[in-house]
């Protein structure tokens, strides 16, 4: 089977094409490229490279070489020609060994699946959220330049984890854990501690929300994707912190009830001291959804508990049941222009939008509509286009169903998805969705006290022609009481919302200069 540059994992039409340039233009090329010379090509970092350079060499021991003599022959991986030695035959005794290979390539099929679940990483600011991620998946969320540079998450971070469980040492693991374990010249796909083969479980997505106050909205469009969550709590401040019991009271709006409590920096308190932060704690979540969630001290910089994290993940948070007749709706939770300035018009890829698919699925080759879509003169107009790739990280599908985060690479023209432009919007089959909203009338259901404030102040009713924001699914909305009826609120909302079959709306007002959860409302048809 001829294989090309593009066959690699992650390697598109451009970077195959600056990898041409550079004078890498075949799979064994690349496997025997030094990675100064990959770091050279712009957009390229280590980390990528390592990975180019290991997947390159992988598909070269796999491929068959035919044996001939020292002449220059054929490649069965490549249409160009390179001189090989003549090989010695094997011997029988390595019959096993060849069977351990397929064993291997069965697993790493099963690393290919889909992710199965979403679970979010929520608390407040600076108490280890993208620090746990990193540990198991040795991804740092935080990517963009202002996260880096102030130390903070703000947008959503996404990352997926592969859960694999060892029976002889019954220990949870990730993928990550054990690669980041094993040793050079170790087989692959082992247990770290017995080196004997471990299972797989199921491939998971971690939403990782910010966690500072002025970024609550981001925190509950994240919400929305989320079949379980961790609260993340710092054992070195007292219990609970303003965006502690914020998160906490938005996980009971999104309707989650599936919930890990993390008492995170045990390494930095004495044992007497994480004693008294966990009575603090369970005193907090008493009587709220989180009252019966188990509460697992870690260390997510030095790495200890996270296997019990792990063990949790399984017992804890499920995989959501899954009806393929539904129609298809997804989320959309970020957007962008992947291609690099300069691109030459006959090269550029269309945009791309990355969220979760709510219901139903979707096929590569399928027509698909957005909405509310592009504002004209009177009316928002849906945006219609096709679907040409589906992802999850790496990970290039034929179908995407619910379960972990995708990307759907689209005909659209890039400038329409470049700058998150269509976060909020909701995708589904053309003539499927649902009537794009300018107004809605809600069941609302107010807190008692302000939650987040540093101060608890009460809860007053909404009044009419009152400024709200309103946080649907992944949009935020400005909202204004246009109508105050028996047992309901009706609310303009600008801009227009497409909102999904099962929908809440979160409310915030305006209090000491901040928006702050208030409560929340249930659409009335």
């Amino acid at each position: 089977m001829s294989l090309n540059l593009e066959t690699i994992s992650g390697i598109g039409k451009a970077t195959a094409e600056s990898l041409r340039a550079a004078g890498i233009d075949s799979v064994q090329k690349l496997a025997k490229a030094k990675l100064e010379e990959l770091l050279e090509i712009k957009g390229i970092g280590k980390s990528t490279a390592e990975k180019y350079i290991e997947i390159a060499k992988d598909l070269l021991d796999e491929a068959e070489v035919i044996e001939v003599g020292p002449e220059e022959v054929k490649s069965p991986i490549s249409k160009e020609t390179y001189p090989v030695e003549k090989k010695e035959k094997k011997p029988k005794t390595q019959k096993k060994e060849q069977k351990e290979d397929i064993s291997v390539k069965k697993f790493e099929k099963l690393l290919k699946k889909q992710a199965e679940c979403n679970i979010g990483l929520v608390g407040h600011v600076d108490h280890g959220k993208t620090t746990l991620v990193k540990s198991l998946t040795g991804d740092w969320t935080d990517r963009h330049s202002e996260e880096q540079e102030r130390g903070i998450s703000i947008k959503l971070g996404y990352s997926n984890a592969t859960i694999l469980y060892c029976p002889e040492c019954d220990v949870y693991t990730t993928l990550h854990l054990i690669e980041k374990a094993r040793k050079k010249g170790q087989p692959r796909y082992r247990c770290p501690d017995c080196q004997g083969q471990v299972e797989f479980k199921r491939n998971i997505s971690f939403v990782d929300a910010p966690g500072h106050e002025i970024l609550m909205a981001t925190m509950l469009s994240g919400a929305s994707l989320m079949d379980g969550a961790c609260l993340l709590i710092a054992a070195d401040e007292p219990c609970p912190q303003p965006q502690t019991r914020e998160h906490l009271a938005a996980l009971d709006i999104a309707g989650i009830e599936n919930i890990i409590i993390i008492q995170n920096k045990i390494d930095a308190v004495s044992r007497e001291d994480a004693i008294q932060n966990q009575k603090e704690i369970k005193k907090f979540v008493e009587g709220t959804v989180a009252d019966e969630a188990p509460i697992i001290p870690i260390s997510a910089v030095f790495g200890a508990n996270i296997e019990l994290i792990i063990k949790a993940f399984q017992d804890i948070i499920p995989t959501p049941a899954f009806d393929s007749e539904e129609d298809f709706q997804f989320l959309i939770a970020r957007s962008f222009d992947v291609n690099k300035p300069g691109t030459e018009i006959d090269r550029l890829i269309g945009g791309v939008i990355g969220g979760s698919v709510l219901r139903g699925k979707i096929t590569v080759g399928e027509e698909i509509e957005i909405r509310p879509g592009l504002k004209g003169k009177n009316e928002y107009e849906p945006i219609k286009s096709k679907v040409i790739s589906i992802s999850q990280g790496n990970n290039f599908l034929e179908e995407a169903k619910p379960g972990g985060l995708i990307g759907l690479g689209t005909k659209l023209d890039p400038a329409l998805t470049k700058s998150d432009a269509l976060i909020g919007q909701l995708v589904g089959k053309i003539g499927k969705l649902p009537t794009v909203r300018k107004d809605i009338e809600l069941e609302v259901h107010l807190l008692d006290r302000v939650i987040g404030a540093e101060e608890m102040i009460k809860v007053h009713e909404l009044k009419h022609g009152e400024r709200l924001l309103m946080v649907v699914g992944t949009e935020k909305v400005a909202g204004v009481v246009s109508k105050i009826l028996k047992d309901t609120y009706k609310i303009d909302l600008n801009p227009p919302v497409c909102v999904p079959d099962i929908s809440i709306f979160a409310i915030s007002r305006i209090i000491n200069r901040r928006y702050r959860l208030i409560g929340y409302g249930i659409p009335v048809d």
